[in-house]
């Protein structure tokens, strides 16, 4: 049971946009490119709003618990125990895909020297040592770093308006080969990657001072995560073409390596860079707390922070072991995310709710604010 709030609203606000853009932000995402992919992450949205409000509907009845003791209320101990254990196995997998990801773009993009343990091994370092330092630490630094991404963001996508690679046919037409192809993308494919990750945020969603700002912070964070990814892929778009973003593995960066503006401001990669390694620390970092705050609860560790090391270490060796190259490790991650994700992200929460109002319908105690 969590009995200490240290999070603020704005900091939450912070923290899920710079989840939310992530790796989506610099790769392709849908599962297949069209023109309309910018309009496919708008249609996706409202479903990654349904299952944030799910999370949040369940915290208001069950509030300062995690879903690992909501589910033991719900389901009984026999029951949760086990799920919460496969519940923070899967936070510790997806954290040391993006640290993966992370590594195999810096490698392909700059890094080629580099070897892959060292750029891992730097990169959960600090993440290991933030969440070392608490939680409050964590969602503060984020922050900072919201306006470090705003502003490499913004000047990014000023340096290509002026250079005059936009193409504004290449996004024509806007739904591609048609709307059946807007809806694949959008559903399950950009719905579970990166709205429906929005669930890891369902183990601090408790420490939040502020809990009945929960619903407002989350939905206006994700909208403007929504904003951001919707207008960077579009300027992708434009600027590649769909053949061209299609074959790209790092589309940001290929889009940004074509700017020249008068044979004087070109090679602007250390922006990309920059974007990618904020956003796959914050979302990893995310993941592996979720991952301690989950184990903290099963094995009655009263401080969560001492696990930081050990999930740490666990996520650096499942990144350098769980595939031997970047395009084996792409298309376990898209069987993953069909088959595997909805069940941790959508099936699950929505079982919870269903359990919860049959209850409360019957009679059954539950710890819903007042």
């Amino acid at each position: 049971m969590l009995n200490k709030s240290v999070i603020s609203p704005n900091q939450l606000l912070a923290m899920i946009i710079l989840f939310e853009f992530g790796t989506a932000l610099v790769i392709p995402i849908g599962g297949q490119t069209n023109q309309g992919i910018w309009l496919s992450i708008w249609i996706a949205l409202p479903g990654g709003l349904f299952i944030y409000l799910m999370f949040d509907y369940l915290l208001r009845q069950y509030p300062n618990m995690i879903p690992s003791e909501y589910m033991a209320v719900l389901l009984g101990r026999y029951l949760a125990w086990p799920l919460s254990l496969f519940y923070m196995l899967h936070f510790l997998y997806i954290a040391s895909r993006n640290l993966r990801e992370a590594g195999d773009l810096l490698i392909a993009s700059s890094y080629d020297q580099t070897p892959t343990l060292v750029i891992h091994l730097a990169m959960i370092t600090a993440a290991v040592y933030v969440l070392q330092k608490g939680v409050e630490v964590f969602f503060r630094l984020s922050q900072i770093y919201l306006i470090i991404m705003i502003c490499a963001g913004g000047l990014g996508n000023l340096v290509i308006l002026f250079s005059g690679q936009i193409d504004p046919a290449n996004l024509q037409p806007i739904t591609g080969e048609g709307w059946r192809t807007v809806l694949g993308a959008a559903y399950p494919f950009i719905l579970m990657f990166p709205f429906a990750e929005i669930a890891a945020f369902s183990t601090v969603l408790p420490r939040l001072n502020q809990v009945r700002m929960a619903r407002k912070t989350g939905i206006l964070a994700m909208v403007l995560s929504a904003v951001g990814l919707s207008l960077t892929h579009a300027v992708e778009m434009s600027v590649l073409g769909s053949d061209l973003y299609s074959r790209s593995t790092f589309p940001l960066f290929t889009t940004i390596g074509l700017v020249e503006i008068a044979d004087f401001l070109q090679r602007l990669d250390a922006l990309v860079l920059l974007t990618l390694i904020i956003g796959v620390f914050f979302k990893m970092s995310m993941y592996i707390y979720s991952a301690m705050a989950t184990a903290a609860y099963l094995f009655r560790i009263e401080d969560e922070r001492r696990l930081a090391y050990s999930a740490g270490i666990t996520v650096l060796f499942m990144s350098i072991l769980m595939a031997p190259n970047f395009l084996e490790h792409k298309e376990e991650g898209r069987t993953h995310l069909t088959l595997v994700f909805p069940i941790y992200s959508l099936y699950i929460p929505a079982l919870l709710v269903i359990l919860h109002l049959i209850r409360k319908r019957f009679g059954g105690k539950h710890h819903s604010r007042t």
